[in-house]
């Protein structure tokens, strides 16, 4: 079979949660064990940093994996969904998969699997794992897909865990407080393994502490890590420094993420890297070089991407009330004499309070993103009217609404895409 038709195949028999939901969603351990077993427990070789949280994580994960090049290792990052090509999902230092690969290990591997009826992100997962070990990498960062405690990656043993943050997201599957989902999240840590949180909240920590002490995991936190934006005036990057307690670790760093939000993942990167690569003595100089380099070595997308400057074009993938309390500060504070905003979700976000926190004075045209779970705009837009916004819907896709915006738009202008992560994945595949 060709590359093309594997794929075809495995998105049709094994549905996406990112693109149809709770119904894609299979919980446990059990298949990814088997599977593992199938396929020689390949995880079991591989040296990981294992990353959840409800926001921040594919950023801490390329940070991570950036890091890791510029010390010279070969890097397996896993992360998920992808924007415009399955293989972003599995990448080596950066570069993806390769389709032959892909073909490979399903030719390889079909009849045995197909007994299982493993899920899409299973599948991907034994993926990652059996390339990985396969091309013998030095270090794998390892991002959860959903959740934590019953994710299909948490059968790695990792030498550190990391949790970046907890906000009210697929309370449908992982509860409906924050304490619940930290639990969830807490799921993976490990017996004597420290873990990195990367936000102190009072709802959370306990949760946390009641773990650490029943696995003697230490707990380790970033509130000592002190990122002073020194110049943010430019919209795709902005200028930092770094310190931890009196130690300066760098000054004048050009950070290519510019969404305010990556302050805290810069902080949660940094206190990970101290703990799983102390013995480096270039340590500081390696955390330097892997922010300004973290786009190159990576090719990292969609957080606060700048698309073009005349007008100046925005996307994000931020889809959840914590991502959009930083996303409508930073849009408010844009300098542009109208900001217009191309937006859409899917059916299970709470769009409600994301809505409250969009910027009033823009204009918005709202369309639907290419999957079953998009929400249809005419509903968006009665939420958004109610709100006091001012919103037109698209019939077009996201690409040709963002060409019919533009032609109305003024170099003084500025616009927005985003609301779900498949509105700027639909934009993204036809730039």
């Amino acid at each position: 079979m060709t590359y093309q038709q594997i794929l075809e195949n495995i998105f049709e028999a094994l549905p996406m949660y990112h693109k149809v939901g709770s119904a894609a969603y299979k919980e446990g351990l059990e298949n990814i064990e088997i599977l593992s077993a199938i396929i020689g427990n390949p995880e079991r070789k591989l040296k990981c940093i294992h990353v959840a949280g409800t926001n921040g994580k594919g950023s801490v994960t390329h940070l991570l994996s950036s890091f890791y090049q510029e010390a010279g290792k070969k890097v397996g990052l896993y992360t998920s969904p992808h924007l415009t090509d399955f293989r972003e999902r599995i990448k080596i230092n950066g570069e993806m998969i390769s389709q032959e690969a892909v073909v490979a290990f399903f030719e390889k591997f079909e009849n045995d699997f197909k007994k299982i009826e493993p899920s899409f992100f299973e599948m991907t997962t034994a993926l990652a794992f059996y390339h990985f070990a396969k091309e013998e990498v030095d270090v794998a960062i390892i991002e959860v897909g959903l959740g934590g405690r019953l994710d299909a990656t948490n059968v790695i043993t990792p030498m550190a865990s990391v949790i970046t943050n907890i906000s009210l997201e697929h309370t449908q599957l992982l509860g409906d407080t924050l304490a619940k989902i930290a639990f969830e999240k807490a799921g993976i840590m490990k017996p004597h393994t420290p873990v990195v949180i990367g936000r102190v909240q009072p709802e959370t920590m306990p949760v946390y502490q009641q773990r650490s002490e029943l696995l003697s995991a230490p707990i380790h936190t970033t509130e000592e890590i002190r990122i002073q934006t020194i110049d943010a005036s430019h919209p795709s990057y902005r200028i930092i420094d770094i310190s931890d307690k009196e130690h300066i670790i760098g000054k004048g760093i050009r950070l290519p993420l510019a969404g305010d939000y990556q302050i805290e993942n810069i902080a949660t990167f940094v206190r990970t890297v101290q703990l799983c690569a102390s013995e480096l003595d270039n340590l500081d100089e390696l955390i330097v070089k892997a922010i300004r380099n973290v786009l190159v070595n990576t090719g990292f997308q969609g957080r606060w991407q700048i698309i073009d400057e005349n007008p100046l074009t925005i996307c994000d993938t931020g889809h959840n009330r914590g991502g959009f309390e930083f996303l409508s500060k930073q849009l408010n504070e844009l300098k542009c004499t109208k900001l217009r905003v191309i937006i859409g979700f899917v059916n299970d976000k709470d769009i409600d309070s994301i809505i409250k926190l969009l910027p009033k004075n823009a204009d918005y045209t709202v369309c639907r993103a290419s999957v079953a779970r998009a929400m249809e705009p005419e509903e968006i837009i009665q939420k958004m009217t109610s709100s006091g916004l001012t919103a037109k819907s698209s019939t077009l896709d996201v690409y040709q609404t963002y060409l019919a915006v533009k032609e109305e738009t003024a170099s003084t202008d500025a616009i927005f895409i985003g609301g779900s992560t498949f509105i700027v994945a639909d934009f993204l595949s036809k730039k």
